[in-house]
């Protein structure tokens, strides 16, 4: 039995974040998303029998994982629905249990990254990339880990290229209070601005040899 009857239908992040007591979390390409620091294996691992407590009480299947510097938790889009409805008391609930063991959640260190590859209109490389990873095809043009630990990845078509030259970027998903900072410090690194007319839904960056990655908050936002 679960608190919540309609655990599979979604709402958007900007739904999320106005529910009461998930200040703690933020919301990236995964879903929603919380990082408790701790200070030993031993202290993370008290978090990890209240989490399943409030995935039985409100029908969320979280991910977690557990490790000496800490905990984090994502509600995944299983259902490709968007954000499960139950998901803000979840996390409230989550949030509540951290800080009663001592727990410290740091919302900067949320993030998922998205690799995005671009290939020749004419040629699919999606199962090459399904069959060398070992992934699984979501939807049209995406591919994911079965067990979400890995990068997604999508397959964008681009013209005008030849075909035996395909093209890679990264897409890297971080908290819109984080976004400009990560910016900042990637161009302080010796990165270059190629484009910043979509931000602050994203920014599009290129490494000193010119390696695309796009620093991108819109996930945290979006209505």
């Amino acid at each position: 039995m679960t608190e919540s009857t309609n655990a599979s239908a979604g709402i958007s992040a900007a739904e999320f974040h106005r529910a009461p007591d998930v200040s703690d979390w933020r919301v990236t390409e995964t879903g929603p998303h919380a990082v408790f620091t701790a200070t030993s294996l031993a202290q993370a691992a008290e978090l990890i029998a209240p989490i399943v407590a409030a995935s039985e009480r409100f029908g969320i299947l979280p991910d977690v994982d557990l490790r000496p510097e800490g905990v984090v938790v994502r509600v995944p889009d299983r259902t490709q629905q968007g954000i499960p409805t139950a998901s803000p008391q979840f996390a409230a609930a989550v949030s509540r249990a951290a800080a009663e063991r001592g727990l410290t959640a740091d919302p900067s260190l949320a993030q998922s990254v998205g690799i995005y590859v671009a290939q020749h209109s004419q040629i699919d490389v999606r199962p090459f990339f399904l069959a060398a990873l070992g992934y699984e095809p979501l939807g049209e043009t995406d591919a994911v880990d079965p067990l979400r630990c890995g990068p997604q990845l999508a397959f964008n078509p681009i013209t005008g290229d030849a075909p035996a030259r395909g093209r890679t970027h990264f897409d890297v998903f971080v908290p819109a209070d984080q976004a400009q900072a990560r910016v900042d410090a990637a161009l302080a690194a010796g990165g270059r601005l190629v484009d910043d007319t979509q931000a602050p839904a994203w920014w599009s960056l290129a490494s000193p040899d010119n390696h695309g990655v796009d620093i991108a908050s819109w996930t945290d936002t979006s209505a």
